[in-house]
């Protein structure tokens, strides 16, 4: 009889020490801060540490108004059936005002401005205080100025990094397949993650003494975030692209991952080995990476030896309303729902079970190394974040934090540890006989709080995108009627209907990534003056992309999103298709702009096909100067510059 799955031993993660570099292979534990762990022991007294005393922070409290967790209205859990769109619309409020409160189906939703929120009056936030000390004497319940603003361990604040621990192993990963499962370690954010990723796996590789064939290579998607290529090439490495799809990263086909990997010619350097990737909202595309899709790539990855660091700040923004929007919104038969399949160890939230998950639920071998951060679901100034990777993994992110970073900011570990784990009743007790004006409020969400706050998130982002995405199919044609230049044609006329993009509607993340179809413009591929003379020799699709962005600065205009350009692997992908991509965020931008900012970037996208001069394209690119337009009054920025760190 065959033993079932969830009473099978799990195996344990394999020795991948091999992928170190020659660098974090001699790392050392930190002299000095191997003993900090000591220096939490009650009544220790510590003359070892060069510590300043507590007593001389300028600091008594720290304090902040929080909102409550349920402050946003969250969205539904599973794709709407084909039946019941409407009604589903109606209960999650994706055809409502801002603030959720659902409207009448025959209200014009395009023209609603946001409204306030009873939960954003102060009566209705809730007062989080961080006292000066706290009697509490487990290290791990303990959160007061004394410790937080102190010297610490690498891994993090105590108390934050077992609320971490315990709900990255429990509710967010709770099927990772490997035996003890994995561990976690605090970050400043998952750039700080991804540069500590390349120390613990890259040799730096120089081009003027070291060998080519021993030049490092990073898989990445096409398009990608592009600080990654900043922060890997000074280290020598090249990227490689890896084709995409909808969905994300291909595993099979041209360009794919198997084709990429099998088909390695050595001279170029090292094959690959590390790949970055982000699976859930991909920035800049938007995809999320099914279930199937990430057996086949992690397949590959074992196959290959591939190290995976899987990068997803925009994790809990999977929606699931997007397929059946889009498809009533374009008049086509609303696609059966794909409910994503049950884990087999549930998180204990709906709202997480019903998400994509994670590649460390595939990652028998350990070799996912999974980077989080508080940027999209807090704020992106509390520069905190983590990795979530198997036990050695950790240990030698550990050494290395030991001697960069050291640990996150004391303030932000504090107050976003009295935000999460919630009522303290011992501290709250010992300090119930202070004077009211003392007394620390511990009023924080608890798991279940921040659960419910991400819930809400998502609901909020998922109602923006849809705003935008309607707007922008209502635009996607240009009609132009011709007229007849024959007498006997004078009651005719003949309409011609151009399509100007093509774009999927978010199915997670924070972006809507649009094809312009420049080979449909009247000037596509003409002939200018030529470089001589001071202008162009063709207006191909690089020109038509810069001077459609240099419009966009104009008034009555005054709108720019984010070139294609920008997200390319590398100059391949640049001169192949890079131009003809745009990139819009529907996060950044104010809630009241939502629908004009996205209608004045229709009607620049109408106004630009109507062009008929390379002359004009010329002088659009002659006043074009980069992005300093940014700073004008009145501009619509749905760039959303430093998403995805």
């Amino acid at each position: 009889m065959e033993t079932p799955l969830t009473t099978r031993p799990k195996p344990p993660p394999l020795d991948l020490s091999h992928h170190y570099s020659t660098i974090t292979n001699l790392r050392e534990p930190s002299a000095i801060k191997k003993y900090y762990k000591y220096f939490q022991i009650p009544g220790l007294g510590n003359l070892a540490g060069g510590l300043p005393n507590a007593q001389f922070f300028p600091f008594d409290t720290l304090e902040a108004q929080a909102a409550k967790p349920e402050r946003w209205t969250p969205s539904p859990n599973e794709p709407p059936s084909p039946g019941a769109l409407a009604d589903r619309l109606a209960v999650s409020g994706l055809s409502s005002a801002p603030n959720g409160v659902p409207k009448s189906k025959h209200a014009d939703t395009r023209k609603t401005k946001a409204t306030k929120h009873k939960d954003d009056e102060p009566q209705n936030a809730q007062h989080l205080t961080v006292p000066m000390s706290d009697p509490q004497t487990d290290p791990f319940r303990k959160i007061d100025v004394t410790t937080a603003l102190q010297y610490g361990t690498a891994e993090g604040y105590a108390p934050l990094l077992a609320y971490i621990r315990h709900f990255a192993r429990t509710n967010l990963h709770p099927n990772v397949p490997y035996a003890k499962g994995p561990e976690v370690i605090l970050t400043c954010g998952s750039t700080d993650g991804m540069a500590k990723s390349l120390e613990l796996l890259v040799t730096p590789w120089d081009a003027r003494h070291d060998s080519p064939r021993d030049r490092p290579h990073l898989l990445v998607e096409k398009f990608l975030y592009s600080n990654v290529l900043a922060q890997s090439m000074p280290r020598g490495v090249r990227p490689v692209p890896v084709e995409i799809d909808a969905e994300g990263m291909r595993a099979d086909g041209p360009g794919g991952l198997e084709e990429v990997l099998s088909g390695w010619n050595d001279l170029d350097g090292k094959r690959p080995r590390i790949m970055y990737t982000v699976t859930m909202g991909h920035n800049p595309t938007s995809g999320v990476l099914s279930v199937e899709r990430r057996k086949a790539i992690y397949a590959l990855c074992q196959k290959y030896d591939v190290i995976i660091v899987e990068d997803d700040p925009y994790w809990y923004l999977q929606y699931p309303s997007a397929a059946a929007e889009e498809a009533a919104s374009r008049g086509k038969p609303v696609p059966t729902p794909k409910p994503t399949p049950k884990p087999v160890n549930s998180s204990g939230y709906e709202f997480l079970d019903s998400l994509v998950p994670s590649y460390l639920s595939l990652d028998v071998d350990g070799r996912v190394i999974r980077l989080d951060t508080f940027s999209k679901t807090i704020a992106p100034g509390c520069r905190l974040g983590w990795i979530t990777a198997q036990p050695e993994f950790i240990e030698r992110f550990t050494r290395i934090t030991e001697t960069t970073t050291q640990q996150p900011s004391g303030f932000v570990q504090g107050l976003v540890s009295e935000l999460l784990i919630g009522s303290q009743p011992d501290a709250k007790s010992a300090y119930a006989a202070l004077p009211a004006a003392q007394r620390p409020a511990f009023a924080g969400w608890d798991t279940s709080g921040w659960v419910r706050w991400l819930a809400g998130l998502r609901g909020q982002y998922e109602r923006r995108m849809c705003r935008m995405a309607r707007i922008l199919d209502e635009g996607a044609h240009q009609l132009k009627q011709s007229t007849p230049t024959r007498d006997d044609l004078a009651d005719w006329g003949v309409v011609t209907k151009t399509r100007l993009y093509d774009f999927d509607w978010a199915r997670g993340g924070m972006f809507l990534w649009l094809r312009l179809r420049f080979e449909t413009h009247p000037l596509w591929q003409a002939r200018g003056r030529g470089t001589a003379d001071g202008g162009l020799d063709v207006v191909d699709g690089a020109v038509l992309s810069h001077a459609l962005l240099a419009l966009g600065t104009r008034r009555p205009h005054l709108v720019i999103p984010a070139p294609g350009l920008m997200f390319a692997a590398d100059e391949r992908v640049r001169a192949e298709s890079a131009w003809a991509y745009l990139r819009l965020c529907f996060a950044a931008v104010a809630e009241e702009e939502i629908e004009p900012c996205t209608e004045r970037f229709v009607g620049t996208v109408h106004k630009f096909w109507r062009i008929k001069s390379v002359r004009e394209i010329e002088e659009l690119l002659d006043e074009f100067n980069g992005y300093e337009a940014l700073g004008d009054e009145g501009m619509g920025n749905l760039m959303g510059m430093g998403m995805g760190c």
